[in-house]
């Protein structure tokens, strides 16, 4: 349509000519559409064929993967995103002026928060308690006060119970060495102490948990299952050997020899439990219920066969030892009759898997037979016995802290050092058991009334 052409003065025949030039260009740009619509379809078409189902070639549809993902994630008890703590202090951050008329502003409330964390560095504190005299002005008798600090300080010591609570944790639960501890209370409350003095509270600690100590051996004696095993400890450049007792709830070390004598003096002669233990000869003398551990036994078995792993014969043998012990775990009946009458099949089958192998000089499994054989008895007290562990692997975690300490230092300088690592470690490590917050624990054993 021309720019200068008005509707209001056209003739009849210009309007017509008009209307028929407009529903020509129309059929032409629906013709257009047709074919671009066709067009789109063709490449949908191409593209699903070669993205074998839609969308892109190569990838899925978003609500696809989604679906994937949600399906496959496990779902959780609880959600473990980080709960804000609860504030000790506020700090309102507000404009006073308004920058752009200078009015001055008021009231208002709360946009948006940002948590802070924050330790404070404060120096020590250094109380001094005085005591005062008085007369009585009727009978003229000076009184003084008794000093009794129960709670604040260890007998005559300087250091309150919770500078003590606080060194000992650093030792025993973080680890550190006496002299990183001595850097660290300096660094932090610019408080100066002797090496001796930081090693004379930690065998105070030690005297007065002494008695907890104990407690905690008598309450394993009672345990219906005990864990125990040792490692080597050497004391001022002289072998030894450090044993553990364990259970879920309670830890007890102690150093010794590594003979016989040292499960009977802890376990005593009324111990009536499980006792679990690897295969070391110490503890062949248990004349209880027993049982020895799994994972040293399979462990030796992988080991014999990464050796020899050509040996078609052991591969055979391996799995069918594996397989009886992993159907003795699916036992899962309470019946007492039931499960006695599985540990005893399981035990023959096991037998009977391993004599072939007794008395052949040429089998490479030979010798974890006999000793299968000669431990029988021990071996499948699990099934017979709900509750008993197949494994003793709690008495290895149990050592690894002191196993880690000795790689460091090697192990300690005198009687007195072992006596109080020893306490220490059944102390801490009975704490963190039973999931206490130990600095919290050894305040409140610091600060209880001792009998």
């Amino acid at each position: 349509m021309d720019a200068g052409f008005e509707r209001s003065t056209a003739s009849r025949e210009e309007l017509l000519a008009l209307i028929a030039q407009l529903e020509a260009s129309n059929a032409q740009q629906e013709t257009v559409i047709a074919e671009l619509q066709r067009r789109i379809a063709a490449l949908e078409e191409q593209l699903k064929r070669s993205s074998g189902g839609g969308g892109m070639p190569g990838t899925k549809p978003a609500t696809t993967r989604r679906q994937e993902r949600k399906a496959q994630r496990k779902r959780r008890d609880q959600g473990f995103a980080r709960q804000r703590l609860v504030p000790t202090e506020q700090v309102d951050h507000a404009v006073d002026v308004c920058p752009d008329c200078g009015t001055r502003l008021q009231g208002g409330w709360v946009q948006r928060t940002r948590e802070v964390v924050e330790v404070p560095l404060v120096p020590l504190r250094v109380i001094e308690h005085r005591f005062i005299a008085r007369v009585c002005p009727l009978c003229r008798t000076r009184r003084v006060p008794a000093a009794d600090l129960g709670g604040v300080v260890m007998g005559k010591q300087r250091l309150g119970v919770g500078l003590v609570s606080l060194i000992t944790t650093l030792r025993e639960e973080a680890r550190l060495p006496v002299a990183t501890i001595q850097r660290l209370l300096a660094t932090l409350y610019q408080l100066d102490l002797s090496v001796g003095g930081i090693t004379g509270v930690l065998h105070a600690v030690a005297r007065q948990a002494t008695p907890d100590v104990t407690a905690i051996r008598d309450r394993i004696r009672a345990s219906p299952v005990v864990h125990a095993d040792e490692t080597g400890w050497r004391e001022d450049g002289v072998n030894g050997y450090v044993w553990t007792f364990s259970t879920p709830t309670e830890r007890y070390f102690l150093r010794r020899g590594r003979g016989k004598g040292v499960v009977d003096e802890v376990l005593g002669p009324d111990f009536q439990g499980v006792l679990i233990s690897d295969f070391y000869a110490a503890y062949n003398h248990y004349a209880g219920l027993h049982q020895r551990c799994w994972s040293h036994l399979l462990q030796e078995i992988h080991a014999l066969g990464q050796l020899y792993p050509d040996d078609a014969g052991l591969a055979h043998w391996a799995t069918a030892v594996r397989a009886i012990f992993d159907r003795g775990k699916a036992v899962t009946t309470s019946d007492s009759r039931q499960r006695q009458q599985a540990q005893r099949q399981l035990s023959q089958e096991l037998l009977t898997l391993c004599q072939p192998f007794l008395d052949d000089p040429l089998a490479v499994q030979r010798r974890l037979c006999r000793r299968i054989e000669r431990f029988l008895s021990e071996l499948l007290t699990f099934v017979g016995h709900p509750g008993v562990p197949a494994d003793n692997n709690p008495a290895e975690r149990s050592l690894r802290h002191l196993v880690t300490r000795r790689k460091i230092s090697g192990g300690t300088r005198s009687a007195q050092g072992t006596t109080t690592a020893m306490i220490l470690a059944s102390l801490f490590g009975t704490w963190r058991a039973q999931g206490l917050n130990p600095l919290l624990a050894c305040r409140q054993l610091l600060i209880s009334p001792q009998l």
